[in-house]
């Protein structure tokens, strides 16, 4: 596995070593010796995965401490615009993003550690997606950030008007400047 720090500290880009064959192909997609490498210790407690349409955009969500989760992100069968985003209190990059397309074919995997707020919209006709937490989920602690905050400025690469959203997202993300750290 070939792993890459992104712009914000403690994000990775992990790329699988892929073996094909005639057959079809194998992969690693998770060592946790070489994850902790990189990342330090973290010890996934849940796996989740999500079947979605074209257009659905689901975060940007993040969870309050000590419900505060790690993930490790993939995309099984599609595409994906990825995004993290910095809601470390005291970060010096804090309320920055990093985004990649994350898709079946390519087969990267993004490490989004404690701290960060995370979403993904669906760029592909539908697409299913799968991450690994390191926490579970905690309604009480749970905490949305508008998805179009100019502060944050992500280019979602598609209009307003054609994102799906829950009516969640819609009616109770804060922007970055009210988000709770």
């Amino acid at each position: 596995m070939k792993f890459t720090e992104l712009a914000l500290q403690g994000v990775w880009l992990i790329e699988p070593k892929v073996f094909p064959d005639a057959r079809g192909y194998f992969m690693e997609t998770y060592r946790q010796e070489l994850l902790e490498q990189h990342a330090g210790s973290v010890a996934f407690v849940q796996d989740n995965e999500s079947k979605s349409v074209r257009g659905v955009l689901r975060g940007l969500h993040y969870q309050l401490p000590p419900f505060a989760q790690s993930k490790l992100v993939r995309v099984i069968s599609g595409a994906v615009l990825d995004v993290a985003v910095d809601v470390r209190a005291g970060s010096p990059t804090f309320g920055k993003h990093v985004a990649v397309t994350l898709t079946s074919e390519n087969r990267q995997q993004l490490f989004i550690p404690r701290g960060f707020a995370h979403g993904f919209l669906v760029l592909s006709s539908e697409a299913i997606f799968a991450y690994k937490v390191d926490n579970v989920y905690s309604p009480s602690h749970e905490r949305s950030i508008c998805f179009d905050d100019p502060a944050i400025g992500i280019d979602w690469g598609m209009s307003a008007d054609a994102l799906l959203l829950s009516e969640k997202d819609r009616s109770r993300a804060k922007p970055l400047s009210e988000a709770e750290v």
